[in-house]
């Protein structure tokens, strides 16, 4: 068995203003408050230069060595922002162009171009800085059929996940290429957003060795789906660990789907770690069991508390809950030397 590293920290909901305005002054931070590693946002170029870092090996050596230096090492890379970009519906074509850079709003096209680039970039960035593994969205073409009215017709699904699987099967290969695994995170909004999603499109792809997942217990809380069992479903593909609490309180007015309301008033809604429902023993010990052997990152998604206070909770929560496995069996004191005779012996065959 492996002992899971950590604690680390997505930094995509902490930049911004002081402390968090700078790469280092959010490291040096994080490192105070217990972290051993930090997940980067790709697309913030107050963090990293994507581009650059794909082309240059002496930035990627120089951005570790950054890091280092505040006493942390970069645990994966995220493209969260550019892989929804490889997807779009049209109906949501206005709101994700405040993804893209502004030359690209409203040529959908040409935007989806640049994000296919982008995530081509994390794969060799990746590689230069040593890491294995990195997260993005798929994206989503049939998300806004998910609860359909009118019925959506026969067929509809099936060629939405083939076109998402046409768009994805070339950056597959590329990662390939580099040695690198496609995490995606299953998550509503998405197309994958549970197993059976994931299942469809991990067969569109023909079962793709860098097809794997970035397991968030909080999303499926809000989905009420067994969380403890996905993991026996898809330990195998799990390979990045997103540690985020929620709860669901469902009420008599309103239940999984929110009635539009903000996370405060949601029966599902986020919270720091130990303040919500999810039972983190058991997913830890899961995780320990069958051998996984990535990163707990803490991500920071709370309606009510604090974003420091919940990062600064949050180190001490995942130390608390990393099992350092066993090299032995705890009856092993009591056992004998064992041979081929003497087992037959005990079995009356000898």
């Amino acid at each position: 068995m492996k002992t899971l590293k950590g604690p680390g920290i997505f930094l995509a909901q902490f930049m911004g203003d002081a402390p968090f305005d700078t790469l280092e002054n959010a490291c040096k931070w994080m490192a105070d408050a217990g972290y051993k590693g930090v997940q980067l946002p790709s697309d913030n170029p107050v963090v990293m230069d994507l581009k650059l870092a794909a082309e240059s090996q002496d930035y990627c050596d120089d951005l570790k060595g950054r890091i280092a230096e505040c006493g942390l090492e970069i645990t994966e890379l995220s493209t969260h922002i550019q892989g929804q970009l490889v997807a779009v519906h049209p109906a949501y074509d206005t709101a994700f162009d405040a993804f893209a850079p502004e030359h690209l709003h409203g040529k959908p096209t040409d935007r989806q171009e640049w994000a296919v680039q982008q995530v081509k970039y994390a794969a060799t960035a990746s590689r230069r800085l040593g890491l294995d593994r990195s997260v993005s969205f798929p994206g989503a073409l049939v998300w806004p059929y998910m609860y359909p009215w009118p019925q959506r017709p026969a067929g509809l699904v099936e060629e939405g996940f083939a076109e998402l699987a046409r768009r994805w099967r070339p950056i597959l290969d590329h990662y390939e290429d580099e040695g690198v695994d496609v995490c995606y995170e299953i998550h509503p909004g998405e197309d994958l957003h549970d197993g059976v999603t994931f299942e469809r499109f991990l067969a569109e792809v023909d079962n793709h060795p860098r097809c794997n997942i970035l397991y968030d217990p909080s999303h499926f809380v809000l989905q009420q789906l067994d969380y403890l069992a996905f993991i026996d479903h898809y330990h195998d593909r799990i390979k990045m660990f997103h540690v985020k609490d929620a709860e669901f309180r469902p009420n008599g007015k309103s239940g999984i789907y929110g009635g539009y309301q903000s996370w405060v008033d949601r029966p599902g809604r986020f919270r720091s770690l130990g303040d919500g429902q999810v039972d983190f023993k058991g997913i830890f010990s899961k995780l320990a069991a069958y051998d996984f052997d990535g990163w707990a990152v803490v991500e920071w998604e709370c309606a009510l508390k604090h974003n420091q206070d919940g990062a600064r909770e949050g180190a001490q929560f995942v130390n608390d809950h990393i099992i350092r496995v066993t090299d032995k069996a705890f009856d092993d004191f009591a056992g004998g030397k064992a041979d081929k005779e003497t087992n037959r012996k005990m079995l009356g065959l000898s």
